[in-house]
């Protein structure tokens, strides 16, 4: 998504919360204060497509879908923190914008969603799958752009010193090769 090309780091918002890492390294909630550095994902794209990213935590952790339910008998499942020994689909996310918000895909066509409500849901997240709601739509802020997105600082312009040119001679002390086309035509003629 062209969109996450030129993001580094983003926050992500639904309504008036961020999608925040906790300090246990393994929970997904959603938190007021989108300042704090737990609410800065780094994104990193997913090698060999260009629609697909992982986001990382502050604490070097990615946004990873799991196979638990978050509540028995309810739909939804949780969304946690981990550091897979190998990067795989439950790391990886397809961006799909939907106006101006975006909602995240997972690989098994799930998506990101931020829960409301009384507890235990609220300030939840889960993926599910899709229906009408706006509980899959976020707003995403770019945080840091990377640096070879950003226009490059306008080449300095050196202008040369003016052309100097030889010392006028005579045509004859100078040797054929350097007079020029006309010069050599006027020699001929005399």
């Amino acid at each position: 998504m062209e969109f996450f090309q030129k993001a580094k780091a983003v926050r992500m918002r639904k309504v008036q919360k961020y999608l925040t890492a906790e300090e246990d390294e393994e929970t997904v909630t959603q938190d007021r204060n989108g300042s704090d550095k737990r609410a800065r994902w780094t994104v990193e794209p997913v090698r060999g497509s260009f629609e697909v990213i992982r986001l990382k935590s502050c604490y070097g952790s990615y946004l990873t879908v799991s196979n638990e339910r978050f509540l028995l008998g309810a739909t939804g499942h949780k969304v946690v923190l981990s550091k897979p020994s190998r990067l795989g689909s439950s790391v990886e996310w397809e961006p799909v914008k939907e106006g101006s918000k975006m909602k995240l895909k997972t690989r098994y066509g799930n998506f990101l969603r931020a829960n409301g409500g009384l507890p235990p849901w609220r300030n939840s997240v889960t993926h599910d799958s899709p229906h009408i709601s706006d509980s899959f739509l976020w707003d995403i802020d770019i945080v840091e752009i990377l640096a070879e997105t950003m226009s490059p600082a306008p080449a300095l312009v050196v202008t040369p010193p003016p052309h100097r040119r030889r010392p006028v001679s005579s045509p004859m002390s100078r040797s054929s090769s350097e007079n020029s086309e006309e010069e050599q035509c006027a020699l001929y003629r005399n």
